[in-house]
């Protein structure tokens, strides 16, 4: 028995029927081609699926799609704007808070809840809001200057906060 669901998705409704089981990671990668929404591990530790749900960091390997149904959802494709990076992204490109890439887009949503909560954050802070976020290459050195760095950019400009975000 298949569900209708309705979500929009980096401002952008859509509708379709899914089966009651289909987890938003894979609503999101397969039925809507958004993958940059990463899976890692499948059981929810590595929080490379993270996206914003309701303007919350929530790993989406953990949410039905149907329960996502009337939720406004923003991965990392829906982060940047009119062509300009996010600061987040940003940031994280020029102090190069990645290596391989593959937790980036989990790790740069999670901050988008971060700095939302702390908008001027320590860097005790920054690895506490990211604990549910593992990276296996950087050593996080560079991923806390990186949100140090965007956060400095927000709340410098804060214009360059985006509703979404």
């Amino acid at each position: 028995m298949r569900h209708k669901v309705t979500i929009t998705v980096n401002g952008v409704t859509t509708t379709h029927e899914v089966e009651p089981r289909l987890l938003l990671v894979h609503y999101l990668r397969d039925v809507l081609g958004l993958t940059g929404t990463h899976i890692g591990c499948d059981t929810s530790q590595c929080g490379a699926c993270t996206v914003l749900m309701d303007g919350k960091a929530v790993k989406s390997c953990t949410v039905l799609a149907i329960q996502a149904d009337g939720a406004h959802i923003t991965t990392i494709e829906g982060l940047a704007s009119d062509g300009q990076l996010h600061p987040l992204q940003e940031a994280f490109w020029e102090h190069h808070g990645l290596q391989c890439g593959f937790c980036t887009p989990g790790m740069i949503m999670a901050s988008v809840q971060l700095l939302h909560d702390h908008p001027d954050p320590t860097d005790e802070e920054i690895r506490k809001g990211l604990e549910g976020n593992v990276c296996r290459c950087t050593g996080y050195h560079n991923i806390v200057k990186a949100v140090k760095e965007a956060a400095r950019v927000l709340r410098e400009q804060p214009a360059a906060v985006s509703e979404k975000a």
